[in-house]
């Protein structure tokens, strides 16, 4: 008689061959198509589903509930679901700490007991006192989906201006706490986005939008914001209006105060990158504001006023950007004075004034390297790090010489140093109290030659040893775009893949700042092919080094890296078994037309232009589905409360695809309630949500778990 055990794990193998082979039917709830038609130039468009931009109609919220029903279903039916939940939680457990920072002579931070939804801020009166809960945001809502968004000390350390969000939308609400008493005064400011507070004298300044029509609030194009002055202990209707220019309604204006409250500085910025720079001294009651920039052509920020020279941090004429000093009597270009200068090998990422020493972040590789100059930007000493990975931190005041930082990497869960600017000395602050041994993983940087033979970086982490056979359960993850470097952080989600014998690869394709405004660049505008090229060229690269194999690799981007899989899945969906657009821009016809969507035509270009249209709608990922070729198993993320890219188009990309792709692999979306584009997620819905993504990804590669 045969083994009946081997004769279960042989049945067993044969059920998962067909799931690869014959997936099973889904029935995708009815998405009725309403055809609007557009007309481009010489291009007409049909956009069968725009009823679901509305997110507050019967219709749509019926579509969703059927939509979120089906996808429950279908990841119900993965048994090890609630094991791999669990686990995380396990992981996840331990108590988690920010960078500390002082203000007024007391230390703050913010800490995380593990399972916590919201990590709290506390206090030491000092280095060596016990610590207090100054705000604690968990007792904000019951579900945790009320979050602590920013936190701003007046100059004379009496009061601090905090900033809430609700279920992740990016409105926020303006709170005043004063710090003797531990007390809010009265003091409530709200409809305010993107903007903090900058104190001066006995107020703030700040930045709103006009309050939006209810149906409309997280929708509506953002527009007309203004620069107001808030003096405390009055109503938010008697702020008084700083700075207002209704002829250009989508230019956002700004304004911070120098440390010593003498200067002014008014920003203002058409999009995610550039912005123009004035001044004003408020010492000098006829001083209206000065030019310093008075374009969109490059960044500048500055970073304090110190010995009467504004001390900034620019890529002006600088592509791998430089620190500059500002006569505020001679403040023109030609004037400037540059102290330090990046260059494509060490790009300079940030930049602090602590200590009366310039701290400067540079980039090598998109790893960091820290290193101290004196005021006059004469070089003093590199700063010995714990290892290969990203620091962050370094922050302070001018006459302060304690400081901290952080120390992490893929396989290296976070660590606080306390730094000695003095000294150039560094000691343990804060040893992470992870349930992981780093010493059991590695992580690697390898560089592989794209489409038009750019050399791109890649991370690999992994296990110690781990024989690759081509059959690795493998996640890349990409972003490419609006300037922003993607860093090898760890991520307590990841430890999943890592323990399970799988690879997690991250690929720093254009787009980012990984190596400056060039690399920026070579991924934006009508160079945006190169980012999904670079990515597309990542997967085959893991192929080549026999790390995995199309049916064992997954791909996962959110917000701009939506796009990015949505794009790479219609160009070769041959590459990937399994695909994560999370919160994507997927319909690059009509982003402009929804909140902030306006501002990434510098990125992008814009549907008004002919030659960006048609760069556009080559690779919008709504409009390239194909019905014809064999798509990988997708599920689509986004949320209900996500006012920055805004449903509808993860809506309309489910839709599309669902019609499209009828047959072959699952294409679900999941949407979450009371949830936003990703900031303040409280902790128990961001395991819940990583459970299913790792779930699905190893249940359509046919691994148990």
């Amino acid at each position: 008689m045969k083994n009946p055990f081997i004769i279960l794990f042989l049945m067993f193998i044969f059920i998962i061959s067909l799931h690869h082979i014959a997936p099973q039917k889904i029935n995708y709830p009815f998405s009725n198509q309403e055809p609007f038609i557009d007309h481009y130039f010489d291009t007409t468009i049909v956009d069968p589903y725009r009823w679901l931009e509305d997110d507050y109609s019967s219709k749509t919220k019926y579509w969703v509930k059927k939509q979120n029903a089906l996808t429950n279903k279908y990841l119900r039916k993965i048994s090890y679901r609630k094991k791999l939940e669990k686990r995380l939680k396990e992981f996840w457990d331990y108590p988690t700490m920010s960078i500390p920072f002082k203000e007024g002579g007391k230390t703050y931070y913010y800490q995380n007991n593990g399972l916590q939804n919201q990590a709290v801020l506390y206090v030491k009166d000092s280095l060596s006192s016990e610590p207090k809960v100054l705000i604690n945001p968990n007792t904000f809502s019951k579900d945790g989906s009320v979050a602590l968004r920013g936190t701003y000390f007046s100059k004379n350390n009496k009061f601090m201006g905090y900033s809430i969000s609700k279920s992740g939308s990016d409105w926020t609400e303006f709170f005043i706490l004063d710090l003797e008493t531990n007390k809010l005064i009265k003091d409530h400011l709200d409809w305010i986005k993107f903007s903090g507070m900058s104190w001066h004298g006995d107020g703030f300044y700040y930045t709103r939008y006009p309050k939006p029509e209810d149906k409309n609030q997280y929708s509506a194009s953002n527009e007309n914001s203004k620069v107001y002055y808030h003096l405390l202990g009055t109503s938010q209707d008697a702020d008084e209006l700083v700075f207002y220019d209704p002829n250009t309604p989508r230019i956002s204006p700004w304004i911070t105060s120098s440390n010593d409250e003498r200067f002014l500085f008014l920003y203002r910025s058409k999009g995610t990158y550039g912005n123009s720079l004035y001044f004003r001294d408020t010492w000098n009651n006829a001083s209206g504001w000065t030019k310093i920039i008075d374009d969109y052509e490059s960044e500048i920020r500055i970073i304090d006023h110190y010995n009467g020279l504004f001390i900034a941090e620019t890529d002006r004429n600088s592509p791998y950007s430089k620190i500059v000093s500002i006569d505020p009597d001679n403040s023109g270009e030609k004037f400037w004075k540059t102290l330090i200068t990046g260059t494509k090998i060490e790009v300079i990422n940030n930049v602090n004034l602590v200590g009366g020493k310039l701290i400067v972040h540079f980039t090598k590789d998109v790893l960091s390297d820290w290193k101290a100059y004196n005021l006059d930007g004469d070089f003093l000493y590199k700063i010995d790090l714990p290892g290969k990975g990203i620091v962050n931190g370094f922050n302070g005041h001018q006459d302060e010489n304690i400081t901290w930082y952080s120390f992490n990497n893929f396989v290296t869960p976070t660590e606080i140093y306390e730094y000695d600017v003095t000294e150039n000395s560094s000691k343990k602050y804060k040893k992470s109290e992870a349930n992981f041994d780093s010493d059991d993983y590695v992580m690697r940087q390898e560089f592989y030659l794209t489409k038009d033979s750019t050399l791109i970086p890649i991370f690999i982490a992994h296990k110690k040893g781990l024989v690759f056979d081509m059959e690795r359960p493998t996640l890349l993850y990409g972003y490419g775009g609006f300037n922003i470097p993607i860093k090898p952080y760890f991520n307590k989600s990841n430890i999943i893949l890592l323990e399970s014998g799988g690879v997690y690869a991250s690929a720093n394709i254009r787009g980012g700042s990984e190596y400056g405004q060039e690399w920026h660049e070579g991924g934006m505008l009508l160079n945006k092919q190169n980012v999904f090229d670079d990515f597309i060229y990542a997967a085959k690269y893991l192929f080549k080094e026999g790390i995995t194999s199309p049916e064992f690799l997954a791909i996962r981007g959110g917000s701009n890296g939506g796009l990015l899989v949505g794009a790479v899945i219609n160009q070769r969906p041959d590459l990937f078994r399994v695909a994560f657009p999370e919160v994507g821009v997927m319909d690059m016809l009509r982003d402009e037309k929804f909140t902030i969507g306006h501002a990434w035509a510098g990125e992008y270009g814009t549907v008004k232009e002919e030659i960006f249209f048609k760069n556009l709608v080559e690779y919008s990922p709504i409009h390239n589905i194909s019905k014809d070729l064999e798509y990988p198993s997708i599920l689509i993320y986004t949320a209900d409360h996500d006012d920055r890219v805004v449903p509808a188009h993860s809506f309309k990309y489910a839709a599309t695809l669902q019609s499209l792709q009828e047959e072959g692999n699952p294409k679900l979306i999941r949407i979450a309630e009371s949830t936003g584009h990703g900031a303040g997620k409280p902790t128990r819905k961001i395991i819940k949500e990583e459970a299913d993504k790792w779930s699905f990804m190893f249940y359509e590669m046919g691994i148990k778990y």
